[in-house]
């Protein structure tokens, strides 16, 4: 039987559109795809104009009938995915008073089921606090937010974004009759804090721009209408957050940019506290806040600050009421300090060290100190010491590419270990069959950039082996070396799987994020061709064999080695790619814009950041080249990366591209920033990419993808 043939992809009307900015002429003969309601359009996607959405749909069709002849092949992919999924899972219960809570799933269910017991009665039956495949049931799209229970228990505040904008609304259910009261919060960020007597709770609201800028009060029973402003930034760059000290002494009005942070505490005793600051925002000075309310006999906060100078940050000790601060672990320049929690006899700290974490736990009586760590080449490790305050206890998460997760309970005083679950994969998994690296690759500079690799042992490392390459590089965020059962259904067909540790992320410290933003933000691009380099050069794999992947601000990175290194790639997974970065960081009135310009720069005030952002911007360095296959995923109601920047990139794309290989884009309509809702649905979107991948090295199970993957111009 003969395939039909493959469509013509869309082709965009270009509609002239000139702007100027520093004497420079601007041309974006596709701005017309921003819809001029596109803030309506977040909260009502069927308000998109008729001509957008059309174009949209055509660029759906046109993906769909390139990767129909695929769908045997991502069928295949998704049973395997499934099946490496216990269905019935569940985490261990965390202990928070007279109960432990839980998040379970069902078998077939897509959405998570949060349950409590009597929390010192593990065979007790359990009670079913919010049902999330229930509540999913007639949304195209839901996603359960936050969940915290009031002090005394009776209530939950909890919330759920019904529309993929990030939009959430907070309810709160007695607990008693599993009812829903009559408050229900709209346009919240979804975290809320109680007040220690249960009379209502702080939240932060989102504006029009959905900034999250204001923290209000709301009381049980009142309108949230008449909600009171506690707390409003005037700066629209900047982030407000509100979180409880795990002494419960305090609410925590949390405030930052990219570059600075503050905090402000109210008491939690009654929900009429007050903000009082902590320390007021410096320039480029970061600080997290936990407390003790009785360290050395005093009320006193902790915190992580990088202050004076600290670059991979240290812990100090601040009375409440005033006081001299001091050090109490100093800093220690190649030691990252990532996290800190604050416990009666404790501090525990998890920190990183030439890219490996560990945790130490801190006596405060003593100031004796152990470290918690593995003997691995690459593995990832997570800390939490849970909501209780007077508790010898930190549960910590481990797990490698090879290994799948573990979840240990540590005792402090003892040094104990429980382990109290490990990943189920049900359709069998051997951590010995596979081989796992940490290469370091050597940057133009000469900086080494960590590359972690996974492959099947017994893969012959000749170069011919296929390679999927992930990286992302921005905010500080490390791409931790964790297990992922959907990768396996890639090494398991031959790939080499790598992870790209480069610059723009903090996985050598905070000085490594230091030197991959603003006007070294092209570390970040040369470190992932660096990585890609090393991996042909040590015969991993070869040119034109690889397929990058990255998403948000790893999508720009994408668009960026597209340009400048399209040869090294068969093809290019962008994930809600950002893009369009020079106009997206020129238009004010976009959510995000203000708050991003201390990790790029401001083009609109600094021409240097303007020209800077111009060299690199993906859509605005589309040339003619012979760009691999690309495949760009995107949401209709992301408020992050708004869906027309992927449009606008892969418009150019394909009126540029010489090769002749494919570009699709395919845009969720039901959806925003982090793709399908669903644990299940996801799973199709994954292997949507990787039968793509498949494709774009020519791999024997993806034959039937159409000629023009394997085209050349």
């Amino acid at each position: 039987m003969v395939a039909a043939p493959l469509p013509p992809p869309p082709v965009a009307e270009r509609r002239p559109h000139v702007t100027a900015a520093h004497g420079v002429r601007l041309e974006d003969p596709y701005a017309w795809l921003r819809a001029d309601n596109w803030q309506e359009v977040m909260r009502r996607p069927e308000t998109l104009p008729a001509d957008v959405r059309a174009y949209l749909e055509a660029e759906n069709a046109y993906a769909k009938a390139l990767l129909e002849p695929l769908d045997p092949l991502k069928a295949a992919l998704v049973a395997e995915m499934r099946g490496r999924i216990k269905e019935d899972d569940s985490t261990v219960p965390t202990a928070d008073g007279p109960f432990a809570y839980a998040v379970r799933y069902r078998t077939g269910g897509q959405h998570p089921i949060v349950v409590r017991r009597p929390a010192d009665d593990a065979s007790a039956e359990e009670t079913v606090l919010l049902d999330g495949d229930a509540l999913a049931e007639g949304h195209a799209f839901f996603q359960l937010g936050s969940w915290s229970p009031s002090p005394d228990h009776r209530r939950l505040a909890w919330s759920a974004d019904e529309a993929g904008s990030e939009f959430l609304t907070i309810r709160v259910r007695d607990l008693a009759t599993g009812e829903d009261l009559a408050d229900a919060v709209p346009d919240a960020t979804g975290a809320a804090v109680w007040a220690e007597d249960g009379s209502g709770f702080w939240y932060v609201r989102l504006d029009a721009q959905h900034r999250a800028l204001e923290v209000y009060r709301h009381r049980l029973g009142e309108d949230p209408v008449s909600d009171e402003l506690v707390f409003r930034e005037a700066e629209p760059g900047w982030f407000v957050g509100v979180d409880r000290t795990r002494s419960g002494a305090f609410c925590v009005v949390t405030v930052s940019d990219h570059d600075t942070s503050e905090a402000h505490l109210i008491d939690r005793a009654t929900l009429d506290g007050a903000p009082r600051l902590v320390e007021a925002r410096k320039a480029g000075t970061r600080y997290d806040v936990d407390h003790h309310p009785a360290l050395d006999g005093r009320s006193t906060l902790v915190l992580r600050t990088n202050a004076g100078g600290a670059v991979d940050f240290k812990l100090t000790v601040k009375p409440v009421d005033g006081g001299p601060e001091s050090d109490l672990v100093p800093h220690r320049p190649g030691v990252y300090v990532l996290d800190h929690a604050v416990t009666a006899r404790h501090v525990t700290r998890l920190e990183r060290e030439d890219g490996l974490p560990r945790i130490v736990v801190r006596e405060l009586a003593t100031g004796a100190e152990h470290a918690i760590a593995f003997a691995e080449e690459a593995y990832a490790l997570g800390m939490d010491a849970g909501p209780t305050f007077d508790a010898d206890l930190v549960r910590f998460v481990y797990s490698s590419p090879a290994t799948p997760s573990e979840t240990w309970d540590y005792d402090l005083a003892t040094r104990a270990r429980t382990l109290r679950k490990r990943q189920e994969v049900p359709s069998g998994h051997d951590p010995d069959a596979y081989v796992v690296r940490r290469l370091q690759a050597p940057a133009s500079d000469g900086a080494l950039v960590p590359v972690t690799v996974i492959h099947r042992k017994g893969l012959a490392l000749d170069g011919r082996a296929p390679c999927l390459l992930y990286g992302y590089g921005a905010y500080g965020i490390s791409m931790p070396a964790s297990f992922s059962g959907g990768r396996l259904s890639l090494v398991d067909r031959g790939f080499v799987y790598a992870i790209a540790h480069i610059r723009g992320g903090a996985d050598k410290g905070w000085g490594w994020y230091l030197d991959g933003k603003l006007d070294k933000k092209t570390n970040t691009f040369s470190d992932f061709i660096a990585a890609a380099e090393t991996l042909v050069n040590e015969s991993f794999t070869s040119a034109g064999h690889i397929v990058s992947h990255g998403g948000s601000a790893g999508g720009m990175l994408m668009g960026a080695v597209a340009n400048l290194r399209p040869d090294l790639f068969a093809g290019v997974l962008a994930d809600v790619p950002f893009v369009d970065v020079l106009t997206t960081m020129m238009d004010e009135s976009l959510p995000l814009t203000p708050p991003e310009w201390p990790e790029w720069g401001d083009p609109i005030r600094d021409a240097a950041a303007f020209a800077r952002i111009r060299s690199y911007s993906p859509v605005d360095n589309v040339a003619p080249r012979p760009y691999p296959a690309i495949l760009a995923l995107a949401g209709l109601t992301d408020p992050r990366v708004t869906y027309w920047e992927p449009a606008k990139w892969v418009a150019r794309l394909r009126a540029a591209t010489t090769s002749g290989r494919p570009i699709a884009l395919r845009t969720n309509m039901d959806a925003g920033h982090g793709g399908a809702s669903g644990r299940f649905d996801r799973l199709e979107e994954v292997a949507l990419a990787y039968a793509f991948a498949l494709a774009a090295v020519g791999h024997p199970d993806a034959a039937a993808a159409p000629p023009a993957f394997g085209a050349a111009g």
